[in-house]
């Protein structure tokens, strides 16, 4: 594995030439481009963008730490000046970054564990095996067994990635030009300001830690979720130890039968939601990774570094603000989208198109009665949210992201992803109402979460 660039000045350097040299090559295709077709124009463009894409992955996935997480988030970030036929394969190839963290050995996690734990690691545990169960942007899994008898995942962050963090979070400006050349419609620097905060806040495990804890009691003797517990004495900022729980992990829940894989689905999404909604709480990284089966029925939610605690008044915002789309009140959905920052220039809109727009991109969502997602009805919505083809793209183009909305939306986004990964079936319509509008409960689960909350 490559060494993680620690200095200011390697890791500086490679955010210069990474924004430099591609700064260069992209103006020089727009140059050729004047003397191109508008479909050889059209290729040279998308040629670049692919270039571009392979550089980000390439060096950020190098480079660990808020690098590789900037890349991560970018993804979820329309790129309206990459053509359409490239646009996904862009996103994407940002998106590999999440599933790309390389094994650090073992011996530079044991000099972590033993700076901030102190002594051998035999003081502290019965049995910890060696080989990691998981890995990440900023740190490894490890299981192991404490001296009072209970299993463990000790969370490690890999030597010098504070560091390297703390230099990439001050030089994330530096890709600024590069998000406005390929975004235009975005305030890109209050995106990145947004991302610096948000990313700074998960390199400290020991906020992780509170993260953890503000969700395990939010959701204490849960009949179907389950957050698990944090060992509070043990966990420090670069170690987050936390009750380990075994369980079927996505792709083994995907091979369930329908039925089962539709209660999965519905006990997720009640687990987001019902986060936003109570805790005011945005998990932005629901990757199927963080959540099993366990083998009592219940789902294990793990992992809120990358979280979001939101204004209440914004989320009211918000809530009305989808209210007025289930609605199809035209004026209110414009009302809300210019309070909440969605548009810049707000007299630019028509309401009754702004309208369309949402309710068409989220008609899963807004929309009543049972339907079974698949990955083609995830993609076709994307589409209608980002393609040039979209009827809704001069709309789109012109609209910006809120930054307290960021992992938010990255939240639907992803979610809504992984629910048409699972081919999953519900009436999401009638589901989303419980948490827009306070609807009562409309299924067995959802009336087990009632009871669970009139008792607590």
């Amino acid at each position: 594995m490559p060494k993680i660039p620690k200095s200011r000045i390697a890791r500086t350097a490679r955010f210069g030439g990474l924004v430099a040299g591609q700064s260069a090559r992209w103006a020089g295709t727009q140059v050729a481009n004047r003397g191109r077709t508008p479909e050889r124009a059209e290729a040279a463009d998308a040629k670049r963008a692919l270039a571009l894409a392979d550089e980000l992955v390439t060096q950020l996935g190098q480079m660990k730490g808020a690098a590789m997480k900037l890349g991560q988030v970018l993804s979820t970030v329309d790129f309206e000046m990459v053509p359409e036929g490239e646009r996904e394969a862009f996103k994407e190839r940002l998106a590999s970054l999440r599933d790309a963290a390389p094994n650090v050995p073992f011996k530079g996690m044991r000099k972590v564990l033993a700076d901030d734990l102190g002594g051998d690691l035999d003081e502290h545990f019965a049995a910890f095996a060696q080989e990691p169960i998981a890995a990440a942007s900023i740190g490894q899994v490890y299981r192991a067994t404490l001296h009072d008898g209970r299993d463990v995942a000790v969370k490690v962050q890999y030597p010098g990635v504070a560091e390297a963090v703390e230099t990439d979070l001050r030089n994330a400006g530096m890709l600024l030009p590069l998000v406005r050349r390929l975004a235009p419609g975005l305030d890109a620097r209050a995106i990145m300001d947004e991302l610096r905060e948000r990313i700074g806040e998960e390199l400290d495990y020991e906020l992780e830690a509170q993260n953890h804890r503000r969700v395990a009691r939010a959701f204490r003797e849960h009949p179907f979720i389950l957050v698990p517990e944090v060992v509070t004495s043990m966990s420090t900022r670069r170690v987050l130890i936390t009750e380990f729980v075994e369980g079927r992990g996505f792709g083994e829940v995907k091979a369930l039968p329908e039925a089962e894989r539709d209660r999965f689905a519905e006990i997720c999404f009640r687990f987001f939601y019902g986060l936003v909604r109570r805790e005011r709480i945005a998990a932005g990284d629901p990757h199927p990774g963080n959540y099993l089966l366990a083998a009592d029925g219940r789902v294990c939610f793990l992992d809120f570094g990358l979280v979001r605690r939101m204004d209440a008044d914004y989320l009211d915002g918000e809530r009305a603000l989808a209210h007025a789309v289930v609605s199809g009140d035209a004026e209110g959905v414009h009302h809300w989208l210019a309070t909440l920052g969605y548009l810049p220039e707000p007299d630019d809109f028509s309401p009754d198109r702004v309208l369309d727009q949402l309710a068409t991109a989220g008609e899963w969502y807004f929309t009543t009665g049972f339907r079974r997602l698949d990955p083609e009805y995830v993609r076709n919505a994307m589409e209608i949210s980002s393609s040039p083809a979209s009827p809704f793209f001069d709309e789109m183009r012109r609209q910006t992201i809120p930054p307290q909305a960021l992992l938010l939306r990255r939240m639907e986004g992803l979610f809504f992803s992984v629910l048409g990964e699972l081919r999953a079936g519900a009436d999401w319509g009638t589901l989303a109402l419980e948490y827009m509008a306070d609807a009562p409960p409309s299924t067995e689960l959802g009336r087990q979460e009632a009871a669970w909350l009139a008792g607590t």
